[in-house]
């Protein structure tokens, strides 16, 4: 019917289950799209429940896959007038952004596993969370040695002081570093709890070795090149007063959109009334004097 009126009109439906899904009308947050959705089934520890991941994967992600789908329609309208009706599910957004464990899945004949820190199916040892100096719940760096760079893990070894396991046959494949996973996390462990996490990732990607401090939410925002370079950005904000907060991350020309707030309930009010049904600013003080509209 819509189309009928306008056939040029992008339509969009965001919604938890896809149309003629038998979950078609049950409500969905994030959290349920990525339980229904498999992430859960390979987030946590390899011995433990599935785990929610923090980052709003079934939310944002199902935002940002109908974003970029939108300008694709936009483009083609331009080109050819040509609307379109767009449908995208939670549930299905998910099975995208985990499309690699249906990878192992088809691989292996079985679902695909948790593997806590490291990728689905393992990968092979050092890869993961090791702890540092400190103690803390985020004193970690995270260390990968590529299986198809076996470079990494020579490298490594001279980082760690430990050329005396160069060649040794226990340690010199992926597949023997796999055989021999506990070995291989203890010796390097012992040796990143002599660090912070911050010196221990400088030493391991100096020698060019994928390596990444843990970092919580607080050390982030403490640094101050998110601010610089308009990652974070201060939210004047009517109600709630200045607040940092993360805006868009796309630079444009070199720099990030500015943020503002959202418009306060009931905020343009009268410019509504006044533009779409022509009712003069006398008329609009009185709705707002009986409590007809607010703002």
């Amino acid at each position: 019917m819509i189309r009928a009126i306008n056939p040029s009109i992008i339509y969009c439906q965001t919604k938890g289950f896809g149309e003629g899904s038998p979950f078609e009308k049950n409500l969905a947050f994030d959290m349920i799209a990525q339980a229904a959705g498999g992430l859960m089934s390979i987030t946590g520890e390899e011995d433990g429940p599935p785990c929610k991941p923090g980052s709003t994967i079934g939310d944002t992600g199902t935002g940002m896959l109908m974003a970029i789908t939108i300008l694709g329609a936009y483009v083609r309208r331009m080109r050819t007038g040509q609307g379109e009706h767009l449908q995208l599910a939670m549930q299905d957004a998910i099975l995208h952004y985990i499309r690699n464990a249906f990878t192992f899945m088809e691989r292996t004949g079985k679902p695909a596993p948790r593997a806590g820190s490291k990728t689905v199916g393992g990968g092979n040892p050092p890869i993961g969370v090791y702890p540092c100096k400190g103690g803390g719940p985020n004193d970690y760096v995270y260390i990968y040695c590529s299986r198809a760079n076996p470079e990494h893990w020579n490298r490594l070894l001279k980082v760690m002081g430990r050329e005396d396991l160069l060649g040794d046959p226990m340690y010199d494949s992926p597949d023997a570093r796999t055989q021999h996973r506990e070995e291989v996390d203890a010796i390097v462990a012992n040796w990143t709890r002599q660090h912070d996490k911050h010196e221990a990732m400088r030493l391991v990607s100096a020698a060019t070795i994928p390596s990444g401090a843990v970092m919580d939410t607080m050390e982030l925002a403490n640094d101050t090149s998110f601010v610089d370079r308009g990652i974070r950005q201060v939210m004047h904000h009517p109600q709630v007063g200045d607040y940092t907060m993360s805006g868009w991350p796309v630079r444009f020309s070199g720099s990030t959109p500015p943020i503002k707030p959202a418009p306060m309930l009931g905020q343009h009010n009268a410019e509504v009334l006044a533009d779409w049904l022509g009712i003069d600013e006398g008329k609009v003080g009185v709705l707002r004097k009986d409590a007809v509209i607010g703002g």
